[in-house]
């Protein structure tokens, strides 16, 4: 008698993307956990039907990452090197992200503040000494190299 193999790989293919996926809302949203955990008990299900040796555990939870409203990707930091170098002074991460959010719409919440001015934070460390510098230690003031 003549088994599906393929069909069967592609079908447990298919399953272990939407396992991923789900395993991915649950991690990003812990309040509707409950709802998705059991669709997620059902893919398994299904997953162990074709195949019993098949392990769910080695899957590993994909989480979609959530836009930035005021920056598409890889913008932000250009962003910041403007304002620095329209500034000709060295600024903190605080002064840089109440400057780049001006005039932008919508404004922004005091997370959406926090989060901006991490996210600067982390781009000015990521690329210390590729054209942007350190200076001091407390507060941690950044200038352009040779400005």
């Amino acid at each position: 008698m003549p088994t599906a193999t393929i069909l069967s790989k592609q079908a447990l293919n298919t399953l272990t993307q939407l396992h991923a996926e789900l395993a991915g809302k649950i991690e990003g949203n812990r309040k509707s956990g409950d709802k998705l955990r059991a669709p997620m008990v059902q893919v398994e299900a299904v997953m162990k039907m074709l195949n019993p040796d098949f392990n769910a555990r080695a899957i590993s939870a994909k989480r979609r990452n959530t836009g930035n409203p005021w920056f598409k990707r890889g913008t932000l930091f250009r962003a910041t090197v403007d304002v620095m170098r329209r500034s000709q002074e060295a600024m903190t991460a605080d002064e840089i992200g109440r400057v780049l959010p001006d005039g932008k719409r919508p404004t922004p919440s005091r997370t959406q503040e926090a989060n901006l001015q991490a996210a600067i934070l982390a781009g000015l460390r990521k690329r210390d000494g590729k054209g942007i510098e350190k200076v001091g230690d407390r507060p941690q003031r950044w200038r352009l190299i040779g400005a």
